[in-house]
C-alpha cells in the first residue's frame, strides 16, 4: 500500500500518520474526548432540573492552594470550588439538565476535575455529593453519574427540637453520648437528650463541690486575662492577699449554692448564688454557671488533668475564671457580675438551638433557644424547657417544614451537610471552632439580628453577615504567627491545610468526625488514630508506613510504635491544664504538652517553640517537646 492511500471505507476515520522503522505507514487513532452523562436528584429521589453541572480542573484548585489562605471575606482561595468559578465560570465544560435531571457534557479534554451542580431553583444548594473528590476524565465517563445534592431550608421554617427529629431518625440517638450534647447539664439532673456513659468522670469537679470546698482568691493581677487571681484551698501564707472567699455548699434544699465573703471588709455582707449548670467536663475542663436574676454567668475551672504540683497557674486543678466579676478591688467590696458579661450575651449562640436574643424593657438581653419537651432547662419560662446545646438543627436547619412536607419533598426543605462541597459544610463548624467576632463585639459569630449562620451559607456570605473580625486576633497564635495558641480554633487551622486545599480529596470535619456519635471513638472520630495501623490516616493515605516514612524525613526509622497525629496534629492550643507533667530541660524549666491538637496537619519544626525571650514553661509546645521527647533528649534535637 503506498503512502497516503487509503481504501474509501477508511477515509473518515481522524488519526494520524507515522512511519515504521520498516517504512509502512500505521494510522493511529487520536485519543477521544471523553463524554460525562448522568443525572442530578434530591435525597427523596426528585429530579433536579435546569441545574448546571460544572467540571472544575483539578489543576486551578491546585493553584489555590499555591497561596495562603487569607481567612478574610472576599478572599480568593478560602472557597475552592466557588472562587475557582468565580474566575473561570465561562471557561469550564458545563451541562444543563432536562426536565428529568439528565445532563451531557459531550467533549471532555483529558485531566482530573472536581463535579460541581449549582442548581437554579430556590430549594437546593449547590455542591452535590460527588463534590470533594476529582475524578479523571476517563472516571467520568466510564458510566452515567449519579449526583444527589442538598436541599435548603426554607425562609419561613422555624426550629422544632431534636426530640422532634429523633421521633423519625431513631438510628441517630447516638448523639446524646457527644460532647455536643453534654456541654451544659443542670446540676444533678441531666436532660432526656443526654447520656454521659461514655464519660464516667465528667462530674468530677462538681461532686468535689458538692462535698463542699472553700477556695482563697488572692494575689490580684490586673494585667491577666480571665484569671486574674491565684486560686487556693488553703490560706495562703499571707492571709493579706487574700480578697475574697468563695465557700460552694449543698443547701438543705438540695441546691449547689457558693457564698462569697470579703476578707478585706468584714462588714461587708456575704453574697449567695445557686449554681444551676455545669459548663463541659467531657474533656479537659468543667465551669460552673450561677445565677443573678434572669441572667447566669460562669465562674471557676475545674481542669481534669490539673495537679497541685505544677507550677503553673493554669495547670492547677482549680482555675479562677472571672472572680474579678465578683469583688472590686477599687472599693475592696464584694460585687455583683456585670449585666453586659453574662452567658447568654457572650457565649450561649454556640451552645444553644436555635440561639435568639432579644432585648427587655430594662434593656436586659435576654438568650432563647428552641423550646423541647426533653430540653436541658425552662429557660424563657413558657412551661417547656429547652434545648441548651448543639442539636440536629445546629447543622442542618431549622426543621419545621421538613417535619410537615410530603416524603416527596422532605429532602428538599432540610440541609444534608454530606451533600455539600468542603467550603460550604465545614463552615457550619467552623463558625465556632474559630474566632471571630459578630455583631455584638464578642466572639459570638451572630448577626445584626443576633442568629447563627443558617447551614448551607457559603464562607463569603456568612463572613460578609455574620462577623465583624472573621477569625482570630494575632495573640490567639503563636510567636511565629501561623499556629494556633487558643482552644477552638480547629476550623482556623484547617481551611489553611493541605485536606482542605488541594487537587486531589478536599476534606471536611466530618471526614474525620463522627458528628452523630455512633463510633464510640475518642474525640467524635470515625477511626482510631493510635492503633497498629494509624487507621483514620491510613484510611486515606494507604501508600504511607511510618518507618520508611520517617527514615525519609528525619533520618530514623523508628521502631517504636509512633503514630501519625504525634507529628502531623501536635498539641498546640490549650483548654484545660495541658497533657501530662511538662518534658524537664537542664534548666529545671519544662516544655509542657497542650491538649487541643492543631489541624494544620504539618509538622513544626523546633525553631517555632517559641518567641524570643519567653522561658520554655511557655513555650509553644511541639512534636520535638512531647512525642519525640518522651524517648529522645529535647535539647540534643534539632
Amino acid at each position: 500500500m503506498k503512502a497516503g492511500f487509503f481504501p474509501r471505507r477508511f477515509r473518515r476515520v481522524t488519526g494520524v500518520l507515522a512511519l515504521t522503522a520498516c517504512g509502512f505507514v500505521i494510522f493511529a487513532p487520536l485519543a477521544q474526548a471523553a463524554a460525562v452523562k448522568g443525572v442530578v436528584s434530591d435525597g427523596s429521589k426528585q429530579p433536579i432540573a435546569s441545574a448546571v453541572v460544572y467540571l472544575i480542573p483539578a489543576a486551578d484548585v491546585e493553584k489555590l492552594a499555591k497561596s495562603p489562605v487569607d481567612r478574610k471575606r472576599n478572599s480568593a482561595n478560602d472557597e475552592p470550588m466557588e472562587d475557582s468559578l468565580a474566575t473561570n465560570r465561562d471557561k469550564y465544560p458545563k451541562g444543563r439538565t432536562d426536565r428529568k435531571g439528565n445532563f451531557s457534557i459531550p467533549k471532555v479534554a483529558d485531566g482530573k476535575y472536581f463535579i460541581y451542580v449549582e442548581p437554579s431553583d430556590k430549594e437546593h444548594l449547590p455542591g452535590g455529593d460527588l463534590a470533594n473528590k476529582s475524578m479523571t476524565a476517563a472516571e467520568l465517563g466510564k458510566k452515567p453519574l449519579k449526583i444527589i445534592v442538598s436541599g435548603k431550608t426554607p425562609d419561613n421554617a422555624n426550629f422544632v427540637g431534636s426530640s422532634q427529629c429523633l421521633t423519625c431518625h431513631g438510628d441517630y440517638a447516638s448523639i446524646k453520648k457527644t460532647k455536643h450534647k453534654l456541654g451544659i447539664t443542670v446540676v444533678g439532673k441531666p436532660s432526656k437528650l443526654q447520656d454521659h456513659s461514655r464519660f464516667p468522670n465528667y462530674n468530677a469537679g462538681l461532686d468535689k463541690l458538692m462535698a463542699g470546698i472553700t477556695f482563697y482568691f488572692y494575689g490580684f493581677d490586673k494585667g491577666r486575662g480571665f484569671d486574674k487571681y491565684l486560686i487556693s484551698e488553703k490560706m495562703p501564707a499571707d492571709p493579706a492577699t487574700v480578697s475574697f472567699t468563695a465557700t460552694f455548699f449543698k443547701d438543705a434544699d438540695g441546691k449547689l449554692k457558693f457564698r462569697t465573703k470579703n476578707a478585706k471588709d468584714s462588714a461587708d455582707p456575704e453574697r449567695t448564688y445557686p449554681v444551676e449548670m455545669t459548663y463541659g467536663g467531657g474533656v479537659h475542663k468543667q465551669r460552673y454557671l450561677f445565677r443573678v436574676g434572669d441572667q447566669i454567668f460562669p465562674f471557676l475551672q475545674y481542669n481534669t488533668e490539673g495537679k497541685d504540683e505544677y507550677r503553673d497557674r493554669t495547670r492547677k486543678p482549680w482555675r479562677d475564671y472571672h472572680a474579678d466579676w465578683l469583688f472590686n478591688e477599687a472599693t475592696k467590696k464584694l460585687t455583683n457580675p456585670p449585666t453586659a458579661k453574662s452567658f447568654e450575651l457572650e457565649c450561649a449562640s454556640c451552645h444553644y438551638t436555635g440561639y435568639s436574643l432579644s432585648v427587655t424593657v430594662g434593656g436586659r438581653f435576654v438568650a432563647n433557644a428552641v423550646d423541647d419537651p426533653n430540653g436541658e432547662a425552662d429557660i424563657n419560662g413558657d412551661g417547656t424547657p429547652n434545648e441548651l446545646n448543639i442539636g440536629c438543627e445546629t447543622c442542618h436547619g431549622p426543621g419545621s417544614e421538613h417535619v410537615k412536607s410530603p416524603m416527596a419533598k422532605k429532602s428538599a426543605t432540610i440541609v444534608s451537610p454530606g451533600k455539600l462541597a468542603s467550603e460550604r459544610a465545614t463552615v457550619v463548624c467552623n463558625q465556632c471552632h474559630s474566632r471571630p467576632q459578630g455583631y455584638l463585639k464578642n466572639d459570638q459569630p451572630v448577626n445584626k439580628e443576633n442568629r447563627m449562620l443558617t447551614p448551607g451559607t457559603s464562607r463569603n456570605d456568612y463572613l460578609h453577615s455574620h462577623t465583624t473580625r472573621e477569625d482570630a486576633a494575632q495573640n490567639d497564635f503563636w510567636g511565629d504567627g501561623f499556629h494556633s495558641r487558643a482552644h477552638h480554633q480547629q476550623g482556623t487551622d484547617f481551611i489553611r491545610s493541605k485536606h482542605y486545599l488541594n487537587g486531589n480529596r478536599i476534606l471536611s470535619c466530618y471526614s474525620c468526625h463522627d458528628v452523630h456519635g455512633k463510633a464510640d471513638v475518642k474525640h467524635q472520630l470515625k477511626m482510631e488514630v493510635r492503633d497498629a495501623k494509624n487507621s483514620l490516616c491510613a484510611s486515606c493515605h494507604k501508600d504511607v508506613s511510618v518507618k520508611p516514612h520517617t527514615q525519609q524525613k528525619v533520618g530514623f526509622e523508628h521502631a517504636t510504635q509512633i503514630y501519625c497525629v504525634d507529628c502531623h496534629m501536635p498539641r498546640t492550643m490549650l483548654s484545660g491544664a495541658g497533657i501530662g507533667k511538662g518534658l524537664a530541660r537542664k534548666d529545671g524549666q519544662n516544655y509542657w504538652m497542650n491538649d487541643i491538637t492543631s489541624h494544620l496537619f504539618t509538622v513544626p519544626r523546633k525553631g517555632n517553640k517559641a518567641v524570643k525571650g519567653v522561658d520554655p514553661g511557655r513555650a509553644m509546645p511541639i512534636p520535638y517537646t512531647n512525642a519525640c521527647g518522651s524517648c529522645h533528649d529535647v535539647d540534643s534535637l534539632k
